[in-house]
């Protein structure tokens, strides 16, 4: 018996704050990854969950250069891929060329939860899970009829049937069953704690500086990058920049002051206010 989807509502991945995945049927999870930006061939050692958050993604491009690794598998007859580090929109991309494509991403800081399906390039259906009143894509009203069916809104598609419940972790469940049903999908909670997946870099691979400060780690006795990945940890290269830019404070001083006066958006980002 597969998992499903709905132990996924309110669980995050080890960054703590989000959960974030794409599905794919039709390919399979290398092509996934491939998709999502990584390059071919270019898988490093499996990982779980856990093991990620020794990459040190950046997630942040105040904080330097962004990056992101996608883990991969295979089950229920679906690719899927478990991204860390920004938030990236991919699922036109993945779904080029006949695939059939789902987006999950989960934001504990910024509800709702999202899921949109796709085929062949396109964004169909989506919604938020608890505002499914708002649908959007180019057929919105696709799954109309299965969130009726689940007891979740009436026919006419703007009110719920069961309003005021209170119970609202129940209600995604109930609404995220709707895609498990209907696309019979499912994701496996050992995603999540002990499976070790293969790994590969969609973002700021291979960083332009991984050489450079690859060797000056070397030569301080320091935990090297993966040379697979080929991506530079956080802490790695503020270390590096401390040590060798004479420029660094200053740089971080005038950083600190865009960020007061940025925007946050549900990116998981900062951007510019243009004040």
């Amino acid at each position: 018996m597969s998992d499903g989807l709905q132990w996924m509502v309110g669980r995050t991945s080890s960054t703590g704050w989000s959960l974030d995945v794409h599905f794919a049927r039709g390919i399979g999870a290398e092509e996934l990854a491939v998709r999502m930006g990584a390059r071919p061939g270019s898988a490093a050692r499996p990982m779980t969950d856990a093991e990620i958050s020794d990459l040190q993604v950046n997630a942040y491009p105040e904080h330097g250069v962004e990056s992101a690794v996608v883990r991969v598998g295979e089950h229920a007859g679906w690719a899927f891929a478990i991204t860390y580090g920004p938030y990236l929109e991919q699922l036109e991309e993945v779904s080029r060329e006949g695939v059939e494509a789902v987006h999950y991403y989960y934001n504990f800081a910024h509800l709702p939860t999202h899921i949109t399906y796709g085929p062949d390039g396109q964004a169909v259906c989506g919604y938020g899970l608890c505002e499914e009143h708002h649908r959007f894509g180019q057929e919105p009203d696709l799954l109309l009829p299965d969130l009726v069916s689940a007891g979740i809104l009436n026919p006419d598609g703007k009110t719920r049937r069961e309003p005021g419940t209170g119970d609202y972790a129940e209600q995604r469940r109930r609404s995220l069953a709707v895609f498990e049903d209907r696309f019979h999908l499912s994701l496996p909670r050992t995603a999540l704690t002990d499976d070790r997946l293969p790994v590969y870099a969609i973002l700021g691979s291979p960083a332009p500086d991984f050489d450079v400060i690859h060797a000056w780690a070397a030569a301080k006795g320091r935990t090297l990058p993966n040379e697979q990945l080929r991506l530079v940890p956080a802490d790695l290269r503020d270390a590096y920049e401390r040590a060798t830019d004479p420029h660094y404070w200053q740089r971080r001083s005038e950083g600190a002051r865009i960020v007061a006066r940025g925007k946050f958006h549900a990116s998981g980002t900062l951007v510019d206010s243009g004040d």
